[in-house]
C-alpha cells in the first residue's frame, strides 16, 4: 500500500518527472502582477519516521513547493510541503534570498499548513513588500477560467498556467478527513503544491494534488476549506469539523432493493446497514433527509441550483451543539432523529500526524504503540493471518482510556541474552507475567514494579514463541545494547517519565 507521503511527493517533485508548465511572461495578464509578488517558493528538509529504528529518523530529503501570503503575516501552503520538516526556507519572488520559517499550524487531513518567518525582523521587512492575497468567499462556477501560480519543476521562475473549473465535489482527503474539492484542467506539475489558484485577482483555492495517470486533471482545496482551517488553527491545534461516524451506508438505486424495502418512488436516500452502537439508527433505515435537504439515492443533495454534493457536506454546516437532525424512513414510516457528530474519534490505532513514533527499549526488544501510518508499511495480510490485533482491531475505538496495541517493531537488537529465541514479524504483546497489556504505559509500569525473578512475554501472534528473560539480566543488557547501538535514549519521554519514577 502506498502512503500519502508517496502520493503527494510525486507532485512535489521528489519522485522525479518533468514539468510541462510554461514560465509566466508577456502573455500573462497584468492583473496577475500584484498576485505574483505574494507567491513564494518553499524549500524543506524533511525527515520521515523510521518505524524500525524509532529513536532515529530516516535520512533527510530536500523538497520544494509553493506558498502565498495571507493575513496575519502568515504564509499558506500544503501540509505535505512542510510536515516533519527539520528546516524550512522561504524564497521571495524575484530574489535569491532564503529566509528561515517555522510551522505555526498544520492539518495533514485537509493538507493545509501555515508557516511564519522565524525572526520578527525578517517578517517586518518581508511583509512590507509582499501583501496578503484576497481570498474569494464564494465558490467559482463550473467552467470559470482560473490561473494556477507556482514554482513547478522545469524552471526557476514563477509559472502561471490557465484552465477551467471542471468539477466541484465533496470527497475524501487524508487521514479519514473529508472536504470540498475543486477539479481544474490547468496544468499542475511537481512543485505547484501549496500555490494559489486565482480568478479575477482573488484566490479560489490551493493546489494540492494532480493525477499522473491522466492529463489536465488537478485538484484544488477551495477557500471554504481554507477559511475553516485558518479559524480552527488560531490556537495552534487543528481539531477538525464534526462528522457523523457511521460505519455502513449503501446507495438505494437497485430496483430489487427498493422493492424489498417497499419504498415509493419519492422515497430516496441511503440505506443504513448497522454496526454502530452509539447511533439511534437501525439496520435498513433509509436516510431520507438531513435538516430540510432531501438526499437522493446516490447520497447527494442539491444546493444553489444545480450544485450536487455528498450529503456529508452539510453535517458541519447544520450541526448544533454536537448533534445533527436527520429524517429516516423506518418500516415505511418517517422518523425524525438527532444524531451525535464529532470532529474525531478515540481510535485504538490513531494517526501520528506531524509527530514521530514513540518507543521503549528493554533489553533486545524495541516496543512501540501501533499508529495508523505504521500499517502502511507492514504486510498487513500476513499479520491478520497471525491474529495480530494491530490489523484485526485497526478500525476499533478504545475500550478503556489510553488503550494501545503494543508490538515489537523490529528484529532483536543483537545480544547473547536472545540465544535460542527468534522474533516473528512485528508481534503484538498479549501478556507480561500473565497480566494483559492494555498500553505501553501500563506495560512499562508493570515491568518497573515487578519483583519477580523472571519476565514472561506472551504474544497474540500464532508463530511467536513465548519469551522468558531473567529480570536482572534483561535490565543489565539494556545498557549494553543502548551503548553498542549508539542509542541515546532508552525511550520516548512519555515512557521514561514512568520508568524513572
Amino acid at each position: 500500500m502506498r502512503s500519502r507521503r508517496f502520493v503527494v511527493l510525486c507532485l512535489l517533485g521528489v519522485m522525479g518527472g518533468v514539468s510541462q508548465a510554461q514560465e509566466g511572461g508577456a502573455s500573462t495578464s497584468t492583473g496577475l502582477s500584484a498576485t505574483r509578488e505574494s507567491v513564494v517558493k518553499i524549500f524543506t528538509t524533511f525527515r520521515a519516521p523510521d518505524f524500525e529504528s524509532p529513536w532515529t529518523k530516516q535520512p533527510p530529503s530536500e523538497i520544494s513547493g509553493t506558498g502565498f501570503v495571507i493575513e496575519g503575516d502568515l504564509i499558506l501552503t500544503n501540509a505535505h510541503v512542510v510536515e516533519q520538516a527539520s528546516q524550512i526556507f522561504v524564497q521571495p519572488p524575484n530574489s535569491a534570498d532564503k529566509i528561515r520559517a517555522v510551522v505555526v499550524g498544520i492539518s495533514q487531513g485537509i493538507d493545509l499548513a501555515v508557516i511564519q518567518l522565524r525572526k520578527e525582523k525578517d517578517r517586518d521587512e518581508f511583509h512590507s513588500k509582499h501583501p496578503p492575497l484576497d481570498l474569494r468567499q464564494t465558490l467559482p462556477e463550473i467552467g470559470s477560467t482560473v490561473q494556477a501560480i507556482g514554482y513547478p519543476m522545469g524552471g526557476e521562475q514563477l509559472s502561471i498556467t490557465e484552465g477551467v473549473v471542471s468539477r466541484i465535489e465533496y470527497t475524501s482527503y487524508y487521514l479519514n478527513n473529508t472536504g470540498l474539492r475543486i477539479q481544474v484542467d490547468a496544468a499542475l506539475n511537481p512543485g505547484n503544491s501549496g500555490g494559489p489558484v486565482v480568478m479575477d485577482g482573488e484566490v479560489i483555492g490551493v493546489v494540492f494534488s494532480g493525477m499522473n495517470a491522466a492529463e489536465n486533471i488537478g485538484y484544488v482545496i477551495p477557500v471554504e476549506e481554507v477559511t475553516e482551517f485558518l479559524d480552527d488553527v488560531t490556537d495552534g491545534t487543528y481539531e477538525g469539523r464534526p462528522r457523523l461516524w457511521a460505519r455502513y451506508f449503501q446507495t438505494c438505486e437497485n430496483p430489487a432493493l427498493r422493492d424489498y424495502l417497499g419504498l415509493e418512488s419519492t422515497e430516496t436516500g441511503l440505506i443504513y446497514r448497522g454496526g454502530d452502537k452509539h447511533l439511534d439508527l437501525e439496520p435498513w433505515d433509509l436516510l431520507d433527509a438531513i435538516g430540510e435537504h432531501d438526499i437522493d439515492n446516490a447520497g447527494l443533495v442539491t444546493l444553489d441550483g444545480d450544485l450536487r454534493l455528498s450529503w456529508g457536506y452539510l453535517i458541519p454546516r447544520l450541526a448544533s451543539e454536537g448533534t445533527i437532525d436527520v429524517r429516516v424512513i423506518r418500516k415505511g414510516e418517517p422518523v425524525d432523529l438527532t444524531l451525535p457528530v464529532t470532529p474525531g474519534r478515540d481510535n485504538l490505532v490513531p494517526f501520528i500526524g506531524n509527530d514521530y513514533p514513540e518507543y521503549f527499549i528493554l533489553g533486545p526488544m524495541v516496543f512501540m504503540p501501533v499508529r495508523a501510518e505504521l500499517l502502511y508499511e507492514l504486510y498487513t495480510g500476513y499479520l491478520a493471518l497471525q491474529g495480530n490485533p494491530s490489523v484485526l482491531r485497526a478500525e476499533e475505538l478504545r475500550t478503556t482510556e489510553g488503550e494501545e496495541i503494543v508490538l515489537i517493531c523490529s528484529d532483536f537488537l543483537p545480544h547473547p541474552i536472545t540465544k535460542g529465541y527468534e522474533i516473528a514479524y512485528r508481534p503484538a504483546i498479549k501478556t507480561v507475567n500473565g497480566e494483559t497489556i492494555t498500553s505501553l504505559e501500563q506495560m512499562v509500569a508493570l515491568i518497573r514494579d515487578s519483583d519477580e525473578d523472571y519476565l514472561v512475554f506472551d504474544f497474540h501472534d500464532k508463530t511467536q514463541e513465548t519469551l522468558v528473560f531473567n529480570r536482572e539480566e534483561l535490565f543489565e543488557s539494556t545498557e549494553e545494547i543502548l551503548e553498542d547501538n549508539s542509542i541515546r535514549r532508552q525511550g520516548s519521554k512519555r515512557f521514561m517519565d514512568i520508568w524513572e519514577e
